[in-house]
């Protein structure tokens, strides 16, 4: 808790792919109003040492201000925390007694509680990038998130300082991926030949899927499926249809296997995130030992076409055999894991698989089978 912006690098990542939405706030039509402007110019100035600023009428407006009255540090506590209300976001801009070559210094603190309407949460992760260019960037020294009160209380905010001086180890999971790439062995792919790669077989992509996977990068689709045509062999569009996260379990086929790229559109840590996930989706042995085989040895080529030649970002990769799993806190929880400091030396093991089967994260070439002749 306390760290502004997206979470550190999830495992599949190849390349870092949550874009942030700095105008979505313009789509939304909330701007600030005259008279904050007015309060901006003067809290620059020093005579504030606090700003409340909250969404009114589709406006950002002052809810509370509060003029210096000793330290920032003793002030801190005091002025903040009472002003954080349990369901309700707000932005705190908190002035600091340094001074930059811009003027005195800021904290600006995103509250998010968790309790508060998913909307609300939403709205105020797409209008934060709006605030910061009217309050002025360069006057912004640190920026702080919160969902709970100790994220942003004086003690918070210093942990936070400390957590920002130095890089975060990391997890067995982010290990393990980078001795897999360090590892990997780089293979040239085209989007229209057929040949084997190191890790697995490159079926030509049919134009019209390129165009597909292109339209969702650009935003203009936000799901693009794509099969295998095993007489042809070939990989081709499936469909496209307009598709929000609670039709997404719709979409998954229960007897054949499919390719999915899905725009997430979420907010995270008070940002308003569209992230672009893969999901690969295998029902198991209702599908045929070839169809098994080639979807999975296509799996890995195709990905590297889509991140190295179409250039789309892909946050995470995971492999399904149920649509049911597709849940919105799943999705969550694969997209920004929890990070655990310390794992048990004994796990105890997992039962049998049940009828949902096990999911796991795509990790790259170890995983894939290849077909025989």
């Amino acid at each position: 808790s306390g760290r502004a912006g997206p979470g550190r690098a999830v495992t599949g990542c190849t390349a870092p792919g949550a874009a942030r939405l700095s105008d979505m706030s313009h789509q939304t039509g909330i701007q600030a109003s005259g008279s904050v402007k007015d309060t901006f110019v003067g809290a620059r100035n020093g005579q504030y040492r606090l700003l409340k600023i909250v969404i009114d009428n589709e406006q950002l407006v002052v809810g509370s201000s509060r003029r210096p009255v000793g330290s920032w540090e003793k002030d801190y506590d005091s002025f903040v925390l009472p002003l954080l209300e349990d369901k309700q976001p707000c932005y705190i801009l908190y002035r600091l007694d340094s001074q930059n070559a811009q003027g005195y210094e800021w904290i600006f603190i995103a509250w998010s509680p968790d309790h508060s309407p998913v909307r609300q949460k939403m709205l105020y992760a797409a209008t934060r990038a709006t605030l910061k260019k009217e309050f002025g960037g360069g006057h912004i020294k640190d920026e702080v998130f919160g969902t709970v009160q100790d994220d942003v209380s004086l003690n918070g905010y210093k942990k936070y300082l400390i957590s920002q001086s130095s890089p975060a180890p990391l997890t067995a999971a982010e290990e393990e991926l980078r001795q897999i790439k360090i590892n990997e062995v780089q293979t040239d792919v085209g989007v229209d030949t057929k040949h084997q790669t190191l890790q697995g077989v490159a079926f030509p992509i049919a134009q019209e899927a390129i165009q597909a996977l292109e339209k969702l990068k650009n935003k203009k689709l936000n799901y693009v499926q794509l099969q295998i045509d095993m007489k042809n062999e070939t990989i081709i569009l499936a469909n496209t249809l307009h598709t929000e996260l609670k039709d997404l379990p719709k979409r998954i086929p229960k007897d054949a296997a499919r390719y999915h790229f899905f725009l997430y559109k979420h907010a995270h840590e008070g940002d308003y995130l569209e992230s672009i996930v893969f999901i690969y989706s295998m029902p198991g042995y209702t599908c045929s030992i070839r169809e098994r085989m080639l979807y999975s040895s296509c799996k890995s080529p195709l990905l590297e076409i889509v991140e190295r030649q179409l250039w789309m970002q892909i946050i995470r990769k995971i492999e399904i055999d149920n649509g049911d799993e597709l849940t919105a806190d799943f999705l969550y929880e694969e997209v920004h894991p929890k990070q655990h400091a310390h794992k048990q030396s004994f796990a105890k093991p997992k039962g049998p698989a049940g009828k949902r089967g096990i999911r796991r994260l795509i990790r790259g070439p170890a995983e894939t089978e290849t077909p025989s002749d």
